[in-house]
């Protein structure tokens, strides 16, 4: 089972062209055709038919003509993309929750389909975040909102991309006794990342009113990082492919979700604060970037922390310099950083919070409804990671 996270990392393989499905049928559709065991590719191999199916939506034939081929265009620019982390452990996580013996490849399949919601939705963020961010590229190409065709049209496109989401899942999942509880799931994993996402962007927007002014950085506090991180990424990356996979699993036990949902937040916030460390001290040459949370005047873990142990003369310092984009006043945030030793309190909090991981894992599993490998898999793919 360790194989199928492992091969979360393989390279992106090209797509082959999507081909006709049959839309006519009132039962819900076979889900597409993959190879077991799960892995990258048999994923990867589902997306056109995917694709097609929501490209010619059989409740709406007379726009066929017209908007089909915007549709197909926007899924296969925007959704196959990255690691594909995030889609990719729902069938990973559920292959964990059920026995080799018992899985069929009916079951395994709709795993992975499921799994393409989450990408969906993925895409969906994506897309708005752009637009709202103001970037230029996303995965070395430029932002679908940045392509001459497309424009600020694709706000609307990415709510298109939400919507597929939830056709997916009435497709394939209707007759399925965990329908509703995906339906539950989806809607509120994706409410809470909204309210994250709203909080962020007004955090920003905060920010850049009073940059450089001597209460900048005032409503900086662990309180917002941790709630910021928690809503806008934590829950739709870390929480919700697991317990999508635990709902098709036929997993029901509240508490078994509560111990899974602390654990896997734990794990968002850890991977977060991880991001933040590389941004500041990473090595460019490992990361693959240069850090510019300083100059983007990000809330990151690194500003949070330097501002809870700062000396009020030290506060004001990072207040006056934080968020420029001149390379002296990086340079001066720097020298504060190194002043309080925050590389040591990274190492610190790293330390405590694997401690504590541990700790929680055992709890949680200590029935063996869930399996260790389930979270350590995730464990062991963040931990001391450098880039």
């Amino acid at each position: 089972m360790r194989k199928c996270f492992q091969q979360l990392l393989i390279p992106r393989r090209s797509l082959p062209m999507a081909t006709q499905v049959s839309l006519n049928s009132s039962l819900p559709p076979d889900p597409p055709k993959c190879t077991p065991p799960s892995d990258r590719s048999s994923f990867m191999s589902m997306f056109p038919t995917l694709a097609t199916s929501l490209s010619c939506d059989p409740t709406t034939t007379d726009l066929h003509p017209h908007l089909s081929a915007h549709i197909s265009s926007l899924l296969h620019y925007t959704v196959p993309g990255g690691k594909m982390n995030r889609g990719l452990s729902v069938p990973a996580t559920y292959q964990l929750l059920v026995p080799p013996s018992t899985t069929t490849t009916h079951e395994l399949q709709l795993a992975n389909t499921l799994g393409w919601t989450v990408e969906l939705l993925q895409a969906f963020f994506l897309v708005a975040d752009d637009i709202m961010d103001g970037s230029i590229t996303r995965r070395g190409q430029p932002c679908w909102y940045k392509k001459q065709d497309i424009g600020l049209g694709a706000f609307n496109d990415s709510i298109i991309l939400e919507t597929c989401v939830y056709s997916i899942i009435r497709n394939y999942f209707r007759s399925e006794p965990y329908y509703l509880d995906l339906l539950e799931n989806m809607l509120e994993v994706t409410k809470f990342t909204t309210y994250g996402q709203s909080l962020d962007t007004l955090s920003a927007h905060n920010f850049t009113q009073v940059k450089g002014q001597p209460n900048s950085l005032d409503s900086f506090d662990m309180s917002r990082y941790s709630a910021i991180v928690k809503y806008k990424t934590s829950y739709y990356s870390f929480y919700l492919p697991v317990s999508l996979a635990m709902n098709i699993a036929g997993i029901k036990d509240p508490e078994l979700f509560k111990g899974a949902k602390t654990i896997l937040l734990e794990m968002g916030h850890y991977f977060q604060v991880t991001d933040d460390f590389l941004d500041c001290f990473g090595d460019p040459e490992v990361t693959g970037k240069v850090g510019t949370d300083i100059q983007d005047g990000k809330c990151s873990w690194i500003v949070v922390k330097a501002l809870e142990i700062a000396s009020d003369e030290q506060k004001k310092i990072l207040a006056l310099h934080y968020g420029s984009q001149k390379t002296e006043d990086v340079e001066v945030v720097k020298e504060l950083y190194n002043k309080l030793d925050l590389i040591e309190k990274y190492k610190a909090y790293e330390t405590q919070f694997y401690a504590d991981i541990l700790e929680h894992i055992e709890k949680v599993c200590a029935g063996n409804a869930i399996p260790k490998e389930v979270f350590t898999t995730f464990l062991n793919r963040i931990y001391k990671r450098t880039s």
